[in-house]
């Protein structure tokens, strides 16, 4: 069940057409927690099924769009802490089989997958000085949400080794230069900017917008590899590398990798 008070911390609201699902953790920089993953996934399941929604917007309250997953959770998972459903499973997932058009407006940080999901959105506006970051593993981890295929697929190897491998961040610039976005707007005129294009959409043939998102993503690829990834991922967070990713994270201190590799 999905703690009441964690369930905030995602606020949904549907108008003339449009799902919009603000992430609301603003003074932990919307790290998503798995309570809020449960939301978000529930959220889009909701939309496929729901005829008066046509269009989902993501976007955030604060100073960042998302920190990534709350590395508390992780933590829990490396430890054995952690039991129940794991709803970024269910959230990804919703992501991969969306036949809605899926908006982003994304500011600040932009942390794993705050950028991972942005590969399955179908419009993403950014502020100039976003700054979107896969550090996957700097933390010991590996890439999800199919990015390990998709990322590359839209950047390049070179760039997208850099980003996950180096932890490189970029800003929102570099991401409409690159093709990760299709716009940027200053932060006053973001979520005016995203929105105008979500009422754009909602008013188009529903029909023709989802055969025309099925042709162009092959949903059941991306599904297939995010369970490989997930498989991987799950062993990785099991590792002394991870634990000692985790620890120094929680002690503040430049992780040590050589005394367990």
């Amino acid at each position: 069940m999905t703690d009441a008070r964690q369930g905030d911390w995602v606020k949904v609201e549907i108008d003339a057409g449009v799902m919009t699902l603000t992430l609301a953790r603003p003074e932990k920089k919307n790290a998503l927690s798995n309570a809020m993953y449960g939301v978000l996934a529930d959220s889009l399941e909701a939309a496929e099924k729901d005829p008066a929604v046509r269009v989902v917007i993501f976007q955030a309250d604060g100073d960042s769009f998302t920190a990534g997953n709350d590395l508390q959770d992780f933590a829990a998972q490396a430890t054995g802490a952690f039991t129940g459903e794991r709803h970024v499973i269910r959230f990804l997932k919703a992501l991969a089989n969306a036949t809605r058009p899926l908006v982003a407006a994304v500011h600040g940080q932009a942390v794993g997958v705050g950028t991972t999901m942005l590969l399955h959105c179908d419009l993403v506006y950014v502020t100039p000085d976003a700054r979107l970051t896969v550090p996957f593993v700097n933390l010991a981890l590996v890439p999800e949400a199919a990015s390990s295929w998709l990322l590359p697929a839209r950047i390049g190897h070179a760039r997208a080794y850099a980003m996950f491998a180096l932890g490189e961040a970029i800003d929102g610039g570099t991401a409409v230069a690159w093709g990760i976005a299709n716009g940027s707007a200053e932060l006053s005129d973001l979520r005016a900017r995203a929105r105008a294009a979500a009422d754009q959409l909602a008013k188009k043939p529903l029909g023709a917008l989802t055969t025309t998102k099925r042709l162009m993503r092959d949903a059941e690829k991306i599904a297939a590899l995010m369970d490989t990834e997930g498989a991987l991922f799950g062993e990785r967070l099991k590792t002394a590398e991870a634990r000692e990713a985790f620890m120094a994270f929680m002690e503040r201190r430049p992780p040590d990798f050589s005394k367990v590799s």
